[in-house]
């Protein structure tokens, strides 16, 4: 089984929704699906579909988290350190044409979220910047074309 690198709270976060999909979410289903029950003829109750394939979502969902959860191999940035990029830094960028300073934590790939400038391993953007250092410049191709950006600085927290 090939392992899933992840951080900390990552990990947390997953188990939190397989925890939370678990008591709550599934019981409730249940619940929605005995009640459609209960006003008779199925083949045309709409509340019985819709509660059949909301449990079919929870159900694929848990079996996916669970999976995930099972492969993933914990790394704690702030045990690592160095000046090139890795799992787990934080990396200050700037855009070397329009000058935007940007800082974001390449993480594993179920746990990138853009919003919170945490982006996944396998982008584009972390590939380029896997093995650099403060200094060095990379490219990223970007629908826009390429893209280029200088390393400011390399954290690990």
């Amino acid at each position: 089984m090939q392992k899933i690198p992840m951080t900390a709270g990552g990990l947390t976060r997953l188990e939190d929704e397989l925890r939370r999909l678990k008591s709550e979410d599934r019981p409730a289903v249940i619940r929605a699906i005995a009640e459609a029950r209960s006003h008779g003829d199925l083949s045309e109750n709409a509340e019985y579909h819709a509660a059949r394939e909301r449990q079919s979502f929870i159900e694929g969902r848990i079996l996916e988290l669970e999976d995930l959860i099972s492969s993933a191999e914990v790394i704690d940035p702030a045990s690592l350190s160095g000046d090139t990029v890795k799992f787990g830094a934080h990396v200050q960028l700037v855009d070397e044409e329009t000058e935007k300073e940007s800082l974001y934590q390449i993480v594993g790939a179920h746990e990138a979220d853009i919003k919170q400038a945490r982006i996944s391993i396998s982008s584009p953007l972390a590939k380029a910047l896997i093995g650099k250092s403060v200094g060095d410049s990379v490219s990223v191709p970007a629908p826009g074309g390429d893209r280029t950006y200088e390393v400011l600085s390399v954290t690990y927290k």
